[in-house]
């Protein structure tokens, strides 16, 4: 499995809260903050959730 990393690019402001939620399981928060997450279907459901707030980069 390959891991994705994801850095946050624009402000949550405005979110709703299973977004919020979401974003604070991937570990991020704050615009610029980058985590690595690991490749499953459960990963790929959250990033499809915030795609509009992160940019994700193939890491593997």
């Amino acid at each position: 499995m390959s891991d994705y990393k994801v850095t946050q690019t624009k402000s949550k402001n405005g979110s709703d809260q299973k977004q919020l939620d979401t974003l604070r399981s991937l570990g991020l928060g704050k615009i610029g903050k980058t985590v690595e997450v690991k490749d499953s279907p459960q990963a790929r459901g959250m990033l499809h959730r915030v795609r509009h707030l992160v940019k994700v980069e193939n890491n593997g």
